[in-house]
């Protein structure tokens, strides 16, 4: 069974499209600091604040999240998460109160995101298509989602013009509602590769995982993807309105990084069918701080702009199926939710810092720079870390293969020589 066969695109389809409602109104939160904080008082501390803590809440719960569909198929999993992320931003929206804002977009979102994103279907893909498959298909699956940010992003800024921010957000709720259902078309026979791999009990994979270098290089480095996204994301429309540009300057961008993420995500897919996926990583960071650190010292205009759009969004959700791709290389698929999710732990942190440190430093000096560059230099460090990953599958010392190695045949044994 392939997917080219026909047979796993519903996967595919359906978890690009959940992806796609889910990371395009995640995308969206940018547009509201300013509303949030004009309309309803709330300082740019406290904003940031919380959509920090979403992601902060989102990596710890991913490891869970992905047990769970581990354990009982993504079909559940996918339906809660739609439901809880969708009352966050209904509670954010009826609400004025400052625990509102925090337990809605903080809390509710994060636990909504770790079930509806890409640790549960990044995972039911890995076990859908073949190996040799594998980065393809999830890169598809991360470009298909790519289409709600360049969709949602619009949709939530021209509802806010006309009819509010509580209406917005409402909107966005509601398209969370409608992808609920579509959590019943990522339950798909396993592909044989995956049903072909042994059983082993969560704890020792999380043990060989752990003694495994090349794992918690990837984790560590994966702190600078959730840093430079969340940051971005979450700061460059007020950035942008400092640097005298137009309020739909900030839209527009995050609607062109989420367009043009449509061809990176399938292109970095594509890379990792191909050729080392740390070494695609390694790369993808160095020209990401490139691009970041090209784009603070440039002039804002128009065409920088565009052309700092178009690239980031070449490169934006790129790291993630070369991410879940080689975990699954490393260690097979049966327990991929649960490992993917400790390694998104790190990004989810990294996104935690991102999007706090831009709100709190610029409460403090009046200004975004200093965060600018610490975007540019985590992305080093990253591209430090990914270049030298042995994906060996084994532990570091370990004396024996791990359970997910296929045995070696066993030599038939020599004929006695005749008398």
């Amino acid at each position: 069974m392939t997917w080219r066969s026909g047979r796993a695109m519903p996967v595919i389809l359906a978890g690009g499209a959940i992806m796609s409602v889910a990371m395009g109104a995640r995308q969206s939160f940018g547009l509201y600091l300013d509303p949030l904080a004009s309309t309803y008082g709330h300082s740019l501390g406290l904003i940031a604040f919380a959509i920090a803590l979403h992601n902060l809440v989102w990596g710890i719960a991913q490891p869970f999240a992905g047990a769970a569909s581990d354990r009982f198929g993504p079909a559940p999993v996918v339906m809660a998460g739609a439901l809880l992320y969708a009352g966050g931003l209904m509670l954010v929206a009826l609400s004025a109160s400052a625990a509102a804002l925090v337990i809605g977009m903080g809390v509710l979102v994060g636990l909504g995101m770790s079930c509806a994103s890409f640790g549960v279907v990044m995972a039911a893909l890995g076990r859908a298509v073949p190996a040799a498959q594998r980065s393809m298909a999830m890169g598809l699956a991360s470009a298909g989602g790519s289409l709600g940010q360049a969709l949602c992003v619009p949709l939530a800024q021209g509802v806010s013009q006309h009819a509010g921010m509580a209406a917005s957000l409402l909107v966005l709720a509601g398209c969370l509602l409608a992808a609920a259902p579509l959590g019943l078309l990522l339950r798909h026979r396993p592909d044989p590769g995956a049903l072909a791999e042994p059983p082993m009990p969560l704890g020792q994979a999380l043990e060989q995982a752990f003694a495994h270098r090349g794992y918690c290089l990837l984790t560590l480095g994966f702190f600078a993807c959730g840093f430079q996204l969340a940051f971005i994301a979450t700061h460059l429309p007020a950035y942008l309105l400092l640097c005298g540009m137009p309020a739909a300057a900030g839209a527009s961008a995050l609607a062109l990084i989420g367009l043009f993420n449509m061809i990176g995500s399938a292109l970095c897919g594509w890379l990792g069918g191909r050729f080392p996926q740390q070494w695609a990583l390694g790369w993808l960071y160095l020209l990401r701080s490139a691009v970041i650190l090209a784009f603070f010292l440039a002039p804002k205009t128009g065409p920088v702009l565009f052309a700092f759009s178009a690239a980031m969004g070449l490169m934006w959700l790129g790291t993630v199926p070369l991410t879940s791709g080689l975990v699954a290389k490393l260690f097979g698929t049966r327990h991929l939710g649960t490992l993917f999710g400790l390694c998104f732990l790190s990004h989810q942190i990294g996104s935690f810092l991102g999007s706090w440190s831009g709100g709190i430093v610029f409460d403090l000096t009046g200004s975004y720079g200093a965060v600018w560059l610490a975007t540019a230099l985590v992305g080093l460090i990253a591209a430090a870390l990914h270049f030298p990953i042995d994906t060996a599958p084994r532990g570091a010392g370990a004396l024996a293969p791990p359970a997910f190695a296929t045995p070696e045949p066993l030599a038939a044994p020599r004929k006695a020589p005749e008398a």
